[in-house]
């Protein structure tokens, strides 16, 4: 709902008010604002000129994981022993309380896109350049099954794997990895109960296209890495493919 007030501010200011936005660019958003206050998503304070999405005070106080600094990190340790992956990261701590969570309940349930393509925005653009993404040819997100999909209206995993791309400039692939099956919450589960869940849920098609290969495979919160691992092993099935993981948040 939000997401569609936005576009109706600047389809409205766009289209009704365009000779006069350039002159008058402030006073018209300044005059949107009173009737479509655009806050953030965590504080729900007004946002102030320059800001989008997230207001620069909660952006930086959200829980940096640095992983991407250390390639012997607790997320890809997490994989040792069962799945060869290039590198595997995430960009914050995801805790019980605090604005992340917020913001991760308004990507996933509230139907806040926006909050994906942002913090997968800030996520490339952190990480870029220290070469973890150096030679990746494509960002595939972790399929949703279709029905839940469909129930949810999108998958939250392929905003943050956009939002990764815009920076990037490296395409994203949401046909050739699909899920098949589906599962009930993985919440309250254990490692091998969420594993025995997904291991065989996950599919190709045209695997052609991802021949030799360096994939991103993105998620939103990684805890055991039961679903990245399900889909890295189908991914690493298709010649000369290799795979590195980058979730929005750890579990800790």
């Amino acid at each position: 709902m939000r997401l569609l007030v936005q576009e109706i501010r600047e389809s409205l200011i766009s289209v009704i008010f365009k000779s006069y936005s350039l002159y008058f660019p402030g006073l018209i958003n300044d005059f949107f604002g009173l009737f479509f206050p655009n806050n953030c998503v965590a504080c729900q304070q007004q946002l102030v000129k320059n800001e989008e999405t997230v207001c620069t005070h909660c952006l930086f106080t959200l829980p940096r994981t640095k992983f991407h600094l250390d390639p012997n990190n607790t997320v890809a340790k997490i994989f040792w022993g069962r799945v060869p992956v290039e590198a595997a990261t995430a960009y914050f701590f995801f805790g019980k309380a605090g604005n992340l969570r917020k913001l991760i309940h308004q990507l996933k349930y509230r139907g806040r896109k926006e909050v994906g393509l942002f913090l997968g925005r800030h996520f490339a653009s952190e990480v870029q350049g220290t070469g973890f993404f150096s030679d990746v040819d494509v960002v595939i997100p972790v399929p949703l099954h279709p029905s839940r999909e469909r129930k949810r209206g999108y998958n939250q995993s392929y905003y943050i794997a956009r939002g990764i791309s815009d920076v990037l400039g490296i395409p994203i692939d949401t046909r050739s990895l699909y899920r098949e099956q589906t599962s009930d919450s993985q919440t309250h589960k254990s490692r091998l109960e969420r594993w025995q869940s997904v291991e065989k849920a996950f599919a190709l098609r045209a695997t052609h296209e991802l021949e030799d290969k360096h994939i991103l495979l993105v998620d939103d919160v990684i805890t055991t890495g039961a679903t990245l691992e399900a889909c890295t092993q189908v991914l690493l099935r298709v010649p000369g493919t290799k795979v590195s993981l980058a979730a929005l948040a750890y579990t800790t």
